[in-house]
């Protein structure tokens, strides 16, 4: 009978270690834990390392507004077109004809052009100051002469840049610098296409 009793009883606990084993359910994994949101302590990044940034141009065929836009894309700049209070007209700019107003302008010593504003708002925020125009007779285009005279650099870091189909950067930058000899003129850049590689290039070698 006791052996009867004990091979039952055997049988039994075989059973149950079966049932245990063949659910087919497995232990539960923990839970992982929730991500912990990276709660930064440093303020926000500012569009450039340089602070704000301007980038005044005059263009008079468009070429010089294309790379300024590229300029102010960079380095996250405000723009700020310079415009003549009497707008050139196609024919005013024709260099190569002595009856134009530009060229009149340059033969008779009177590049002096008004413009419709040179009060840029929020002035004071800046920290650097794009300056761009097309190269006319070996020189920056005069409607930025204007602006340049108005405005006080202190502070400032000042980067002109200009545009011309063959024509090089030569002295125009230290030109514009003597008419106003406010803020920290760096050297600048003359660009004969619209390349915006080669834009953006230049911008980031100035540690934007």
């Amino acid at each position: 009978m006791k052996k009867i009793l004990t091979i039952l009883m055997s049988s039994m606990l075989l059973l149950g270690l079966t049932a245990c084993g063949s659910t087919g359910k497995t232990e539960p994994k923990a839970a992982a834990a929730p991500a912990v949101q990276n709660k930064s302590t440093q303020p926000a990044a500012t569009s450039n390392k340089k602070g704000k940034v301007l980038v005044a141009y005059y263009s008079a065929s468009g070429t010089t507004k294309k790379v300024a836009d590229i300029i102010a894309g960079v380095t996250g700049g405000t723009s700020f077109e310079l415009k003549p209070a009497e707008p050139y007209s196609n024919a005013d700019l024709d260099y190569n004809n002595s009856s134009s107003r530009v060229s009149k302008e340059h033969n008779n010593n009177a590049r002096v052009v008004k413009l419709t504003t040179t009060t840029v708002p929020n002035w004071a925020d800046y920290d650097t100051v794009f300056i761009g125009y097309p190269i006319w007779w070996g020189i920056a285009a005069w409607p930025v002469d204007d602006f340049v005279k108005a405005n006080k650099f202190d502070g400032k870091k000042v980067i002109p840049f200009s545009t011309a189909a063959s024509s090089g950067f030569g002295q125009s930058g230290k030109l514009l610098q003597q008419m106003n000899n406010t803020g920290t003129w760096v050297d600048g850049k003359c660009f004969h296409s619209t390349d915006k590689g080669e834009i953006e290039s230049w911008v980031k070698s100035l540690g934007f």
